[in-house]
């Protein structure tokens, strides 16, 4: 037989198919060409003006929609990436593909043969295959057209179609730290995010694995009783505990101020006066701690009850025959076993709180008062987002930018704690 020219295969392959006919897969090959060919006619037909469209955002305005001429030029990017991707799979399987029937491999050559190859090797990807054409329109288009809105001047003088969008590189990241304005709004908004997610999370978490503790004691009765009151919280829809709050919390006629302190009152030395939980920013945020605290520990007294479960009793009774006190106990066996598994489910904690929307709006919609830039005392910064796109004088471009910031945040933390968790490393 023979021998192929790997080389020459590989070269005649920068016409897509060429390479496979080359080497007798005829099937694969016109699969090949064809795809090729819808991709000349697609970039012909409409990709082509759609990637014009994408650097200028339009030159006529009124007729030209720059949104509509940026997404459908996001997308042709998007579909240009992966015929580029296939591109590169095309040559690289042509030549490998000849090395392989020099060495006297059996490759697919007939449509039979490459239909029983993808029904046995290649059944993993075709099963996921449509999974990752649905992430492309789901997840990394929109993250792309936000990336790049970030880098525009789309605001409230700038709507389109009776506007034109323009690009005006990184002016809006300039203007969120160089403008006073944005600046001290910016870092007043950030600052109590952190204060926010730290706090938050934290509470949650101790509660979760306290609660989850104390109920897996021997010496505790009604373990079932306890774990049905400990997932109310989770049983009952947020949205419905977050405002049934905020009427607790009310100033004026909330249970808290009515009730309940005036009842504490009655049996401590210390007089307790009414608390301006939703007019005064520091008890705002301290009211919003303690119900994401309330909010958010069933859910880790679950997962920390399941752990509790799989450690041995051997190792607290090898403890308490070396004298271990239960502290100590916690400390050397209960916890390392919490962190080791749990670990990566409480960063997800963190991440969450970061950008938890709902509680942040639904209890005082960012308030009281504000900082300025449109920022209430009590938003975070994606309830900052929210409130710069959806005001009298909307701000898109400097939200998609503050967007950019909140992402590279949440990933860039995650992965440093992910990596020093070892949670990559778990099989």
């Amino acid at each position: 037989m023979e021998k192929l020219n790997p080389k020459k295969t590989m070269w005649l392959s920068l016409i897509p198919g060429l390479g496979q006919l080359k080497n007798g897969q005829k099937a694969k090959g016109i699969i090949f060409l064809g795809i090729f060919a819808l991709f000349i006619i697609e970039m012909a037909v409409f990709g082509f003006n759609a990637l014009v469209g994408l650097v200028t955002l339009g030159t006529v305005a009124g007729r030209d929609h720059s949104m509509f001429l940026m997404v459908r030029g996001t997308l042709q990017f998007l579909v240009t990436i992966i015929f580029l991707m296939f591109y590169i799979v095309n040559v690289r399987d042509a030549r490998k593909t000849a090395e392989a029937i020099n060495r006297g491999k059996d490759v697919p050559k007939t449509w039979k043969e490459m239909c029983d190859s993808l029904a046995t090797d290649g059944f993993p990807y075709l099963l996921t295959f449509p999974a990752y054409i649905l992430m492309i329109f789901t997840i990394i288009l929109p993250v792309f057209v936000t990336l790049l809105m970030a880098f525009t001047n789309y605001d409230f003088n700038h709507i389109p179609p009776a506007s034109l969008i323009s690009w005006i590189g990184i002016q809006n990241f300039h203007d969120m730290f160089m403008l006073s304005s944005y600046r001290a709004t910016f870092g007043a908004v950030f600052g109590w995010t952190v204060i926010w997610t730290l706090c938050a999370s934290t509470l949650q978490i101790v509660i979760g694995i306290f609660t989850a503790v104390v109920a897996h004691q021997d010496f505790i009765k009604g373990k079932k009783i306890f774990g049905i009151i400990f997932l109310l919280p989770w049983a009952v829809p947020a949205f419905v505990t977050i405002m049934s709050f905020s009427n607790i919390f009310n100033d004026s006629a909330g249970a808290i101020n009515i009730q309940v302190i005036p009842f504490l009152n009655h049996f401590l030395p210390v007089h307790i006066p009414q608390i301006s939980w939703m007019t005064d920013p520091f008890w705002t945020k301290v009211a919003l701690i303690m119900i994401q605290g309330w909010l958010g520990f069933p859910y880790i007294y679950v997962l920390v009850t399941g752990i509790l479960q799989s450690i041995s009793e051997d190792l607290y009774e090898a403890a308490t025959i070396d004298g271990a006190t239960p502290v100590q106990k916690f400390n050397h066996i209960t916890l390392p076993a919490i962190l080791a598994v749990a670990a990566p489910t409480f960063v997800t904690q963190y991440t969450f709180n970061f950008n938890n929307f709902s509680i942040i709006y639904l209890f005082n919609n960012g308030g009281p008062g504000d900082v300025g830039g449109g920022a209430g005392n009590s938003d975070i910064l994606i309830s900052w987002i929210y409130k710069l796109t959806t005001g009298t004088t909307p701000q898109y471009g400097l939200a998609s930018a503050i967007t950019l910031i909140i992402s590279a945040i949440v990933i860039a933390v995650s992965l440093f704690v992910f990596k020093k968790s070892h949670a990559f490393d778990m099989d």
